[in-house]
């Protein structure tokens, strides 16, 4: 029987999710999904399908793939945090956190390769059948497994043992976000070095705030501003070095470094995230 309006609602919500993973980006997922549904009020009468929820996630999935090599072509850069509108980067995060997608996973997503992405998105999230993949790569099913497997190797793979190695004492950093994101002062002021010190680019903080932040309590006082940035941090390896991003919305706009030494935050620096960062996972 063709495709009906029911059909296409009740399947709406997983389509969504589907293409915001593929697309990383609420507004582009919603035009892809609004373009699959043309496509199949087109064909509609014409076509019996068995499996709407199934035969509609293909053609999502198709139309994803065509924004994503079309970005490839125009050389387009994945966008960072500040190039995006305030609205759809709320939009976005909103998204992340009502769905609980992983952060890293949506900054690392953006280094795949077009088939890449939609065969790990398809089949490791969505648990999508190889043999649909294929149709959707217009490939085989063997080469759909391997483009996922290559996309999960690149999404996987560990920082090396020197890398990891020369990470701060990654309890106490832990320790020092978990109360950064609510908020607990006194927590933080336990947990950083008396004499440690914040620096910042000027790009990252408001007009005529200081670059350079000295002592704990003044430290602790000023991250208690800034706690929607805090509960957008994830932790990723950033050019081969251990290191924590903020990125809400999946959408990269800063490295945050956080040095230790003897059970305390000794320092803590924050860079914009710069075009040629290259992100791993941690």
């Amino acid at each position: 029987m063709p495709i009906t309006v029911e059909d296409f609602e009740a399947a709406r919500p997983q389509l969504l999710s589907v293409a915001h993973r593929m697309l990383g980006s609420v507004h582009d997922a919603q035009d892809a999904v609004q373009t699959a549904w043309l496509r199949a009020a087109a064909g509609r009468r014409s076509q019996r399908i068995d499996n709407p929820a199934g035969w509609l996630t293909t053609v999502t999935a198709r139309v994803c793939l065509d924004e994503l090599r079309a970005r490839r072509r125009r050389g387009e850069a994945p966008l960072l945090a500040d190039a995006i509108p305030a609205e759809q980067l709320s939009a976005d995060e909103a998204i992340l956190r009502t769905e609980n997608v992983s952060r890293a996973l949506l900054v690392l997503l953006e280094q795949l390769t077009p088939p890449q992405r939609v065969a790990y998105v398809l089949h490791d999230l969505f648990a999508v059948p190889f043999d649909q993949i294929a149709q959707v790569l217009d490939g085989t099913v063997p080469s759909a497994k391997k483009h996922a497997s290559r996309a999960r190797q690149r999404l996987h793979t560990p920082a090396p043992v020197e890398a990891r190695r020369q990470a701060p004492d990654r309890e106490i950093v832990e320790a020092f976000l978990a109360a950064a994101r609510t908020g607990d002062t006194r927590e933080m002021i336990r947990l950083l070095a008396p004499d440690s010190v914040r620096d910042a680019d000027a790009a990252l903080l408001p007009p005529g705030a200081r670059t350079v932040v000295t002592g704990a309590t003044d430290i602790a006082t000023e991250t208690v501003r800034f706690a929607d940035r805090v509960r957008a941090i994830c932790r990723l390896t950033v050019d081969g070095a251990p290191a924590h991003l903020i990125a809400p919305g999946g959408h990269p706009l800063a490295v945050l470094h956080i040095g230790t030494d003897r059970g305390q935050v000794t320092r803590i620096t924050l860079r914009p995230v710069r075009p040629t960062d290259v992100f791993a996972a941690a």
